[in-house]
């Protein structure tokens, strides 16, 4: 009789030819998409990168927050650390180079004339929608159990939870847009500040001082680690057995089983994952010459569902007054459509090449209500912030404006009034 250690480390085949053939349909997708527009199989692609990455190293926004609190674990916080770290470097060559050449930030050269620095576009004013809409998303992505991009690792990966968050995730979103006229108009907006870090402090200086920012709380995460350390409370995560390096033989052969789990099983590093979603994140900037974000597409997902049931018609929305072109165009013609599509797909192909996927439902109508809000919330906070986890945290800071900093503790508070909601209401996530 095998062992459980054995048993555990058995993969499902079918799996793994299920995951190839999904692959080569991808491949094919993406050059069909290719031949309607080069921008549509790019997108894909990058979202089938970001997808297996996000999965295979288990890498998530929310969990930053809900890990530590919850375990004292503090390994993921510091990863994300790691993450807006090496993306700001990155991204502030990249916007050096074009200010040097005479770009502007986007919201000055839509006045001026000059060419845009790519990402630019994402520097945002910080007002009391930012701080409203984070700690609504805060709130909203701990009880459904996932960010926006975690969503759809989750959805994609087998997590029933995560495709109920999706339908009201995208739902909350074309709630907000539809009374995003309101809030422009409102206090919430007017009384505002946009500023883009450089034009204060310079490249240099915003770097210095962000890096600070990053090295601090990488520090309080290590120090409270610590702490719960001390007080014996701190719970460590482990991998589960199937995700753990296999022994090496005496005999290394290059096709065998060995060399397969280490390619297509075995669990990245946090900081694996970092590394790839930033080259990810710079790829998005440099060939788009906008910045990642994942929420204003679950308004176009949305748009196009409740239109199709004829329930809504958003042709006379003040928010999609610039984006008919899109919704007209349809789901399979919209760039970010295809990304937040590929994200989903290259979830659920991690799991399936590893051989260990499966469908989660270990949830009652009690629970579902719970996401059903939680994902509302995440929709209509991402909407007043004007982004979410991705696109007013990871693309504000790495395009270095003020903005993102407003909302990274907005999002924070939100998380851990989610977290002690989670708790006391016993939601299984």
């Amino acid at each position: 009789m095998k062992s459980d250690k054995l048993r555990a480390n058995e993969i499902n085949k079918s799996q793994v030819y299920i995951g190839f053939a999904l692959v080569i349909a991808m491949a094919i997708f993406a050059a069909f998409q290719y031949s309607k527009d080069y921008r549509l199989a790019l997108h894909l692609i990058i979202g089938l990168t970001i997808g297996y990455v996000m999965q295979r190293s288990r890498f998530g926004f929310a969990g930053a927050i809900r890990k530590l609190y919850l375990t004292g674990d503090s390994s993921l916080t510091k990863a994300l650390m790691f993450l807006f770290s090496i993306t700001l470097l990155a991204t502030a060559a990249i916007h050096y180079g074009a200010f040097v050449n005479g770009a502007d930030v986007y919201y000055r050269a839509v006045e001026s004339g000059a060419a845009v620095i790519p990402g630019s576009d994402y520097v945002e004013p910080a007002n009391l929608a930012t701080i409203i809409g984070g700690i609504l998303f805060g709130i909203g992505m701990m009880l459904g159990g996932g960010c926006a991009s975690g969503t759809l690792t989750d959805a994609g990966e087998g997590e029933g939870r995560g495709l109920i968050v999706l339908f009201f995730f995208s739902t909350g979103a074309l709630w907000g847009a539809h009374d995003m006229p309101w809030w422009t108009q409102s206090i919430f907006f007017k009384i505002h500040k946009r500023l883009y870090l450089p034009d204060v402090f310079g490249y240099v200086g915003t770097i210095v001082l962000s890096l600070l920012g990053y090295l601090l709380i990488y520090i309080i995460a290590k120090k409270y680690e610590d702490k719960r350390r001390r007080e014996n409370t701190l719970n460590l995560e482990e991998y589960a057995e199937w995700e753990k390096e296999l022994p090496q033989p005496k005999e290394y052969k290059f096709f065998s089983k060995e060399t397969y789990h280490k390619f297509f099983v075995k669990r990245w590093s946090y900081y694996t994952g970092a590394v790839f979603i930033m080259i990810m994140f710079v790829t998005i900037l440099v060939t788009t010459g906008t910045s990642w974000g994942v929420t204003a597409v679950f308004a176009h997902w949305a748009a196009w569902f409740y239109q199709a049931l004829g329930i809504v018609d958003v042709s006379d929305w003040g928010w999609f007054s610039g984006r008919m072109d899109a919704i007209r165009g349809g789901f399979l013609n919209h760039p970010g459509s295809m990304r937040n599509m590929g994200i989903m797909i290259g979830a659920l192909i991690a799991p399936l090449l590893a051989g260990h996927f499966s469908f989660k439902k270990g949830f009652n109508l009690r629970d579902i209500l719970f996401y059903a809000i939680g994902g509302l919330l995440m929709g209509y906070g991402a909407r007043i912030a004007l982004g979410c986890n991705v696109g007013a945290l990871y693309s504000g800071l790495s395009n270095m404006s003020l903005s993102g900093w407003v909302f990274m503790p907005s999002l924070t508070l939100g998380g851990i009034l989610g977290v002690k909601l989670t708790k006391k209401l016993n939601i299984k996530i």
